[in-house]
């Protein structure tokens, strides 16, 4: 088996080699009515969010969690860190298990902090942290929030994985009932349904990342790194789309929920923002970026992502997120199939 640190390399480079999916978010049968008369000043539109106990973010788009704990992805940390202050992101940096831990590689998370001193940053551990693990990690970078993320399908794929998750659910609730800080569960590309998304929020979770599957796949990264695992994993999981449908009803509209897993355009954006998520987190395609051409390039795409946003609020008439609430969208396809196989039709969904 492999070190932890090689493990965090291999994730890097077969994110960037392997496609998004196989499945797709849903967000291509998620279509949004258009307003021929928005009455709106474009140049009056905000893109301000909340999320519960982190507070007003500039705008919906997060930098979700990537990487870490190795130190030749030091630089990449940095670069990530750089894009962020460029563009005035939320940040999650990724696990920072082998920190807390071993004491390795702190470097390599504290540099974002060095980077954007005035950033707001979410630190990142797995489901079977302790709250001193937690106080740690939070220290490390000066978060503002935990992310607590669950891989269940990426463990099994890993021939090194986890295989008992018997305590998962207990263990978050006791995080939440000791942090000192906001706790948000993330999903790593499988998605969220609603029992489990009211089980996380009974047990204290702020925020929930749902991960839906259709973005970078971590059980067929694992597959590329162990060939006799069960490659069918790759292709499980709940998309994106589908997965906000069951979480917004449980959390409410626009109320701690971080849409993940494929989101790629501004046009998915505010897809997500129409169906009740508060923020919206890209990861792979940011790293590709990154890696290639540098953060300024990479600032530059998300800043010209927000100013297309701006464009879909207005075609929407909505001077800011909460008026998206009145935007009405219908659905088509597998989405379609789906909403209607599960009896789960929103208000504002047209039947």
């Amino acid at each position: 088996m492999k070190s932890r640190e090689s493990r965090k390399l291999d994730h890097i480079k077969y994110a960037i080699r392997l496609d998004d999916g196989p499945y797709a978010t849903g967000f291509s049968d998620v279509h949004l009515f258009h307003n021929c008369l928005p009455e709106t000043d474009r140049s009056k539109v905000s893109l301000e969010v909340e999320l519960p106990g982190v507070g007003v973010l500039p705008h919906p788009i997060v930098i979700n969690a990537i990487t870490g704990g190795a130190a030749s992805v030091k630089s990449i940390n940095r670069s990530l860190a750089e894009t962020a202050a460029q563009a005035h992101c939320v940040m999650a940096v990724g696990s920072q298990f082998g920190a807390v831990r071993k004491g390795q590689h702190a470097d390599t998370f504290q540099v974002v902090r060095e980077v954007y001193p005035d950033g707001i940053f979410f630190a990142n551990l797995s489901a079977f942290a302790t709250v001193d693990d937690v106080r740690r990690a939070a220290e490390m970078i000066g978060a503002r929030a935990i992310q607590i993320h669950l891989n269940a399908a990426q463990e099994l794929a890993m021939e090194e994985g986890d295989r008992d998750f018997s305590s998962c659910l207990k263990n978050i609730e006791t995080i939440c009932a000791h942090a000192e800080l906001p706790v948000i569960v993330k999903e790593t590309g499988c998605g969220m349904a609603r029992e489990q998304a009211k089980q996380l929020r009974d047990c204290g979770v702020a925020i929930l990342d749902i991960g839906g599957a259709g973005g970078t796949n971590f059980p067929a990264i694992e597959h590329c790194r162990y060939a006799a695992g069960n490659a069918e994993l790759g292709t499980w999981g709940i998309p994106t789309a589908l997965s906000l449908l069951e979480v917004v009803p449980v959390m409410g509209w626009q109320h701690g929920i971080i849409a993940s897993g494929g989101i790629r355009t501004a046009l998915d954006v505010v897809k997500a923002q129409v169906l009740g998520a508060s923020a919206a987190a890209m990861a792979g395609n940011i790293l590709r970026v990154v890696l290639k051409h540098g953060s300024e390039e990479a600032a530059g795409r998300i800043l010209r992502c927000l100013e297309n946003i701006k464009d879909f609020y207005v075609l929407l008439g909505c001077q800011n997120a909460a008026q998206l609430r009145r935007a009405r969208y219908w659905l088509t396809g597998a989405m379609a199939e789906a909403v209607r196989s599960l009896e789960h039709v929103p208000d504002n969904t047209i039947k």
